[in-house]
């Protein structure tokens, strides 16, 4: 198995090369801002071949190189059906501008060749497989991707921006919803065996098994919904 990972642009969204080995062919998780790049130089570095882009949310941060990417490579782009608006519409989703300067650096639209997640699909790509879990709280359209666990690799969890080494995504713009994301933080992430390695959309690596001891987050799910004390502030990113 090979993971190619690198935080990108701005907001150091972390995008991910994914393959059964070097060589061959992978797929792409989040290319956001300026993340082509990073992109191009890992294909190289690893002689890899893109047969899909796939896109855990549709924040401009995780989608600003999607255009670019699949023109390049003349690949599909996967998001769920609730975020696919983002992609050409990266302000509303944000309910405020990001800024000229950085709006100006953007490929804004949909790429040529568009496919829509759905929760529980399976999918079969570059000779992974991949189960995609619909996960709403950061976004309507907020997806994680896990790949099982293999003979001498662990389960691997591509989270998003639903859990974060220590936090979890924010919920304060639009689409954004607490009492979701707990939701998905309970449905989604506590089943999970304590092994399978967490790589989210911004920061390091990590576990389920270490948020589950120390995430206060994944411990209030875990404790029933008990009533709650004053809730630490979820991570400030996009």
């Amino acid at each position: 198995m090979l993971i190619a990972g690198f935080p990108a642009g701005a907001w150091a969204t972390n995008c991910y090369l994914v393959a059964p080995a070097a060589g061959e062919e992978c797929v792409i998780i989040d290319p956001g801002h300026q993340a082509t790049q990073g992109v191009e130089d890992a294909l190289k570095k690893h002689r890899l071949k893109p047969v899909a882009v796939i896109l855990t949310h549709g924040h401009i941060d995780h989608v600003a190189s999607v255009v670019p990417v699949c023109g390049a490579h003349g690949v599909p782009a996967w998001i769920h059906p609730e975020d696919r608006y983002m992609m050409s519409d990266p302000e509303k989703a944000l309910g405020r501008s990001i800024g000229m300067p950085l709006m100006g650096e953007l490929t804004v639209g949909e790429p040529d060749d568009v496919k829509e997640l759905a929760d529980g699909v399976g999918l079969e790509l570059a000779g992974l497989e991949l189960s995609v879990a619909h996960a709403p709280g950061h976004t309507k359209g907020s997806v994680t991707f896990r790949m099982p666990e293999s003979a001498d690799v662990p389960s691997v969890f591509f989270s998003g921006d639903l859990l974060f080494a220590g936090s979890i995504g924010r919920t304060d713009l639009p689409g954004g919803d607490m009492d979701e994301m707990l939701g998905s933080l309970a449905r989604v992430c506590l089943p999970l065996d304590d092994s399978t390695v967490v790589l989210s959309g911004h920061g390091p690596q990590t576990s389920i098994g270490q948020e589950r001891a120390t995430n206060p987050y994944l411990r209030q799910v875990a404790a029933d919904r008990q009533e709650p004390g004053p809730r630490p502030a979820p991570r400030r990113g996009m």
